[in-house]
């Protein structure tokens, strides 16, 4: 599955790169250059990443992007 459509990336290549050694997300970002474009992919991203490592995402998880205003 696409996780980061900006750069191609799936999430096959986010469990990969955990496999291989990432095990902080910024070394997974510094690794995928992941979430360097519109940035929506971050919290999609940043689940299969602790998904991979074993361990639950953290609740609250930071946005990548500005949150857009709600219109009234």
């Amino acid at each position: 599955m696409y996780v980061c459509l900006c750069r191609g990336i799936t999430d096959s290549q986010i469990r990969r790169a955990v496999a291989g050694g990432c095990d902080r997300f910024s070394d997974l970002r510094r690794e995928l250059d992941l979430a360097s474009q519109c940035g929506k992919c971050g919290s999609l991203a940043r689940e299969v990443f602790h998904e991979a490592r074993g361990a639950a995402a953290p609740v609250g998880a930071v946005l990548f992007y500005p949150a857009a205003a709600a219109v009234a």
